[in-house]
């Protein structure tokens, strides 16, 4: 049983970032972190790998759709006719032999027992899929499909992969998304959650972003770097533009026009 979790999700390889949340002292003192996929793929993958390396065995990292799709690209397993993001494309290429070991290795979902929640499902889209996406406006029975393989006694489940964090009940279950460490939508700054003594802390840490920039830039050999950083640091996609992108995928009826 573990007495308190920090949740952060989605670094995409922004390792300015990273640091801010791991300053913060409820994560410091969190007796575990646990990052919810999708580590690597940004300007940043092999400094982020090695940062979290760096926190032992006080951090579980779950796979994420990215770190398996980074695996794929550096063993060159990508199909030739599948859209790939430019960054991630190059990350791949960033990854020594220990990188790709470290994330073909990851596990997904992950099952920790947490005090004050019972069993808690970390994963990344859903526990069934790491790619599925769900948001807080999801309907009931596309949230009845994706948890109908979970045990009953788990009633918590927290995710990440659509880069916006919320909290909500689906019929009695509790599902947290953690947002995105490096990739926000929405607003700047980075997100994250705590469980602690059954509670639920949503946390977001503000940082220097002009500074942040700089870093990244400075940082990473990606030729467009600048143009990324200053793109999703600045959280220049909004929530409602995210949301319109996503909604989609989460199987919602498409809109019916008026007449």
């Amino acid at each position: 049983m573990v007495a308190s979790v920090a949740v952060l999700s989605d670094i995409h390889g922004v390792l300015p970032a990273l640091e801010a949340v791991l300053a913060e002292p409820d994560v410091m003192t969190a007796d575990l972190i646990v990052v919810t996929g999708d580590h690597a793929a940004g300007p940043q993958p092999v400094e982020v790998l090695d940062r979290l390396r760096a926190l032992g065995d006080r951090a579980v990292l779950v796979r994420g759709n990215s770190d398996r799709e980074l695996v794929a690209m550096a063993r060159g397993e990508w199909p030739a006719d599948d859209e790939a993001w430019e960054i991630d494309l190059w990350a791949a290429r960033q990854l020594g032999p220990q990188d790709v070991e470290l994330l073909a290795g990851l596990p997904h979902p992950v099952t920790l027992e947490v005090d004050g929640f019972g069993k808690v499902v970390f994963c990344h889209g859903t526990p069934r899929d790491d790619d599925e996406v769900v948001l807080v406006d999801t309907r009931l029975e596309r949230w009845e499909e994706v948890f109908a393989g979970l045990p009953d006694d788990v009633r918590t489940v927290v995710c990440g992969h659509t880069h916006m964090p919320f909290m909500r009940l689906v019929d009695e279950r509790l599902v947290i998304n953690a947002g995105s460490i490096g990739m926000p939508y929405g607003r700047t700054g980075s997100p994250w959650v705590l469980l602690r003594d059954g509670h639920v802390h949503l946390g977001h840490t503000p940082y220097d972003v002009d500074s942040a920039v700089e870093h990244v830039v400075k940082g990473s050999g990606y030729h467009d770097c600048r143009s990324w950083a200053e793109h999703y640091l600045r959280a220049i996609t909004t929530d409602a533009e995210a949301v319109r992108t996503f909604g989609p995928r989460d199987g919602r009826p498409a809109a019916t026009p008026r007449a």
